[in-house]
C-alpha cells in the first residue's frame, strides 16, 4: 500500500504542478501539459524500475501487448460509451419529452479517432490500471479497489476544471466524479476479465474520450438535475452495478507476481523441498531419499 500511496502522491504533484505552470502562462506550455498528462505512466515506470529493475518494467509494459482476448471484449470496449450516450438521450427523452442536443461528429469519424487515440492513453493506463489497480486489489479486493481508484482518478482531473477552454471547464465536478468512478468499475472489470490487458483498458479509455460529443455533457440553459451530464451519471451508475457485484469475487491474478514460497520438510523418507508460487498456484517439488 505504501508504494501505491507514493504513486498517487508523485502523480498528483507532477500533474498539478505542470497544470499550474500552464495556467500561469509558462513557456512551452504544450510540453508541460504533455508531462502532466503522462505523469501516471512515468511515475509507474520509475517506481517499478526502482523496486524491480528492468525485468519489472518489462513486465509492466508487456501488459500493453496482451491482445489475444475474446472478440467480445473489443466490442465492449469500443461500444460501451456510445451505448451509454444513446441511453442518456433516451432517459432525457422519457423524462423531459424532448431529445437532447446531439453532436455533429459522424460515426466513422468517432471510430477512427478512437483507434488513433488509443496509444496515447498509455500515458494514463500504464499507471492507473497497469500499476495501481492490481496493487489496490491485492489489498482491498477488486471491487473496492476499482471504486477507490475511480475517486483518485477523477480527483486527478480537478485542475482541468480551472483551465480556460479545457473540455472539463463548465462541468460539475461532483457529477464528473460519479461518472468516472462508475467507468473505473467497468474498466477494472475488463482488465481482470482479460487477464490484465492494459491494451483493452487503453481502447476503452479512448472510446470514452472520443464519444463524449455524441451527447454533450453541458447544455446552455439546462436544468441543474436535468442536463446531459447528470443523466449520463445515472446511466453509468446503473450499468456499472453488475460488474460492481462481480468484481469482489474476482481474483486479482493480473497483479504483480508474488515471490515463490519455499517449504522444507524432513521425514522418514528423506528431505523434501517444495517451491510454490502464491500467484499462479504452481509448485515444484524435489526429494532426496534418506540413507
Amino acid at each position: 500500500m505504501r508504494a501505491t500511496a507514493k504513486f498517487f502522491s508523485l502523480t498528483y504533484v507532477i500533474t498539478w504542478s505542470a497544470l499550474y505552470f500552464v495556467m500561469r502562462g509558462a513557456h512551452r506550455s504544450e510540453a508541460i501539459m504533455l508531462l502532466g498528462t503522462f505523469a501516471p505512466a512515468l511515475v509507474a515506470i520509475g517506481l517499478t524500475y526502482r523496486a524491480e529493475g528492468h525485468a519489472g518494467v518489462a513486465a509492466l509494459l508487456k501488459r500493453m501487448l496482451i491482445w489475444d482476448v475474446p472478440a467480445r471484449w473489443y466490442v465492449f470496449a469500443l461500444a460501451f460509451m456510445p451505448a451509454i450516450k444513446l441511453l442518456v438521450a433516451l432517459i432525457i427523452r422519457i423524462g423531459y419529452g424532448a431529445w437532447p442536443r446531439f453532436g455533429t461528429d459522424s460515426w466513422d469519424v468517432i471510430v477512427l479517432a478512437t483507434i488513433v487515440s488509443t496509444i496515447p492513453q498509455a500515458g494514463e493506463e500504464i499507471g492507473w490500471r497497469g500499476y495501481a489497480l492490481p496493487r489496490l486489489a491485492a489489498r482491498l479486493g477488486a471491487g473496492p479497489a476499482s471504486i477507490v481508484l475511480g475517486v483518485v482518478w477523477a480527483a486527478w482531473h480537478l485542475p482541468w476544471f480551472f483551465v480556460q477552454g479545457a473540455d472539463k471547464s463548465g462541468q460539475s465536478f461532483p457529477v464528473f466524479t460519479l461518472q468516472v468512478t462508475a467507468i473505473s468499475v467497468l474498466v477494472a472489470w475488463v482488465y481482470f476479465r482479460t487477464g490484465g490487458s492494459v491494451l483493452l483498458t487503453m481502447l476503452m479509455h479512448s472510446a470514452s474520450n472520443q464519444s463524449i460529443g455524441i451527447v454533450p455533457s453541458t447544455v446552455e440553459g439546462a436544468t441543474p438535475l436535468g442536463n446531459e451530464q447528470f443523466a449520463s451519471c445515472v446511466a453509468h451508475g446503473g450499468v456499472a452495478v453488475v460488474p460492481g457485484r462481480v468484481l469482489p469475487r474476482a481474483h486479482a491474478t493480473a497483479g504483480p507476481a508474488r515471490a515463490a514460497e519455499p517449504r522444507l520438510k524432513v521425514g522418514r523418507s528423506g528431505l523434501q523441498v517444495s517451491l510454490r508460487n502464491a500467484s499462479t498456484g504452481l509448485s515444484l517439488a524435489a526429494r532426496r531419499a534418506g540413507r
